[in-house]
């Protein structure tokens, strides 16, 4: 818009400042809500501001301050207005964490043609020494680091009692048991072959579980100078919160010119306001499972997953010609159609479609009207009959279950109740759609 505006004749500049103040008023509108429920605790942070003034010693610039928020923990505001396409914060590439790094340690000396490990695991196992490590450069940046992360992984017996019955307990289980596979892979075979190293009281289970939240929770896929996409590690870049409506968007590329990674907005951060960053595209089972959090506001990738089966019969109709598939739809709360009436009713077209055909009422142009009412009443019955039974499963949790509960039960239960309530809307839907034929 601002190259428009200095090469457009003065009829054309008129309108189009108008376009973009229109613009800039709209984008300062978005995410508001996030800083509604946002209240600035007073607390030392000292660690953290040591954190800045090495980062700053090291080429670090930002006009970004570090502010802790109740119910999020720590986060960054701005200590000035900043526009879009300014840039909030600039990391040099040096004090990136990655697998390049990685090269010059002892870790990797040590384990590059061991086992076939990976650089990911080496990662892990570097951060898992490399946090108790008085000498390493990167002290002022584990100081800052939570003594336990509270993300999904750490979820305690009666956090997962919370969640059974849903895929999130699925999923958090098979991740535990995943990285607890990979644990006893590693250990105590690397104490014993590697005992300098690797030592006994550094590498228990609670540290390397750590590190893979830390990783997990904290690390970001970043484009390096040499070209190599890679997952890193980005001191003080850490300390900016998610939000369904960030501030900075576009930052996975390391400046070729500067050796820099730089965080430029998307929309505008006023003075004293929480700067946000997207930490990518994810529902909220998958933020409760890696970063230990559920979004305010509306994620639209929030979904309730549908596997439905197929079936492709040959001509002949024998049962062994018969072939099964399966197919999963993506079923999102119906506060976030555009339209809540025929056809869709606030649901995903492909869903309709593919209920559409299976039941065999598809709709063509010679379709009448009635026929058309009495297929997606077919239709819409069916999905009740699939989204009924859910919102049975959940049934509504009255405030006494919170009281006193910890960390964990509290987050289970907000992610029940997201999923109650996004059911419950397909199931509202439906009914209003069936009553209204």
């Amino acid at each position: 818009m601002k190259k428009l505006l200095l090469t457009s004749n003065a009829a054309a500049k008129e309108v189009l400042q108008i376009l973009q103040d229109e613009i800039v008023v709209k984008l300062k509108s978005v995410g508001k809500s996030d800083d509604a429920w946002m209240v600035v605790q007073t607390q030392n942070h000292d660690a953290e501001d040591s954190l800045l003034k090495w980062g700053e010693h090291l080429g670090v610039k930002s006009i970004l301050q570090i502010a802790f928020f109740q119910g999020a923990g720590r986060g960054m505001v701005a200590s000035e207005s900043i526009g879009v396409g300014e840039i909030a914060l600039e990391i040099p590439e040096s004090l990136i964490i990655s697998d390049e790094l990685l090269c010059q340690s002892e870790v990797f000396l040590a384990l590059k043609d061991f086992n076939s490990i990976t650089s990911e695991t080496m990662l892990l196992l570097w951060s898992m020494r490399e946090r108790y490590n008085l000498a390493s450069k990167f002290k002022p940046y584990f100081d800052t680091l939570p003594a336990n992360f509270n993300t999904g992984l750490s979820f305690g017996i009666d956090g997962l009692a919370a969640l059974e019955g849903t895929l999130l307990f699925d999923e958090i289980m098979q991740a535990k048991q995943h990285l607890r596979q990979q644990y006893d892979e590693l250990f105590p075979l690397l104490c014993t072959n590697f005992p300098e190293i690797f030592r006994k009281d550094v590498c228990t289970w609670d540290n390397f579980l750590w590190a893979c939240e830390l990783w997990y929770s904290n690390s970001m896929m970043v484009v390096l100078s040499s070209g190599k996409l890679s997952t890193c590690l980005v001191p003080v870049a850490g300390l900016l919160n998610h939000s369904v409506s960030p501030h900075i968007l576009n930052y996975g590329r390391v400046d070729e010119a500067t050796k820099s990674l730089k965080f430029p907005l998307s929309r505008p951060c006023d003075a004293g306001e929480q700067c946000f960053l997207s930490y990518g595209k994810h529902p909220g089972s998958h933020l409760v499972t890696f970063y230990g959090f559920l979004p305010r506001g509306d994620n639209p990738y929030d979904v309730i997953p549908l596997d439905l089966d197929t079936s492709a019969d040959d001509e002949d109709g024998t049962a062994q010609s018969v072939t099964t598939s399966q197919t999963t739809h993506m079923v999102r709360g119906t506060w976030l159609s555009r339209s809540g009436g025929f056809p869709t009713y606030g649901l995903p077209q492909p869903l309709l479609s593919h209920l559409r055909a299976a039941l065999g009422c598809d709709i063509d142009e010679s379709t009448t009207e009635a026929d058309i009412k009495e297929n997606d009443k077919v239709v819409l019955e069916t999905i009740l009959s699939i989204f009924n039974p859910m919102l049975e499963a959940l049934p509504e949790q009255d405030d006494s279950h919170r009281e006193g509960a910890s960390w964990d039960v509290k987050l289970s239960l907000d992610y029940k109740d997201l999923q109650r309530k996004i059911i419950s809307s397909i199931v509202t839907s439906c009914t209003s759609a069936l009553e209204n034929f």
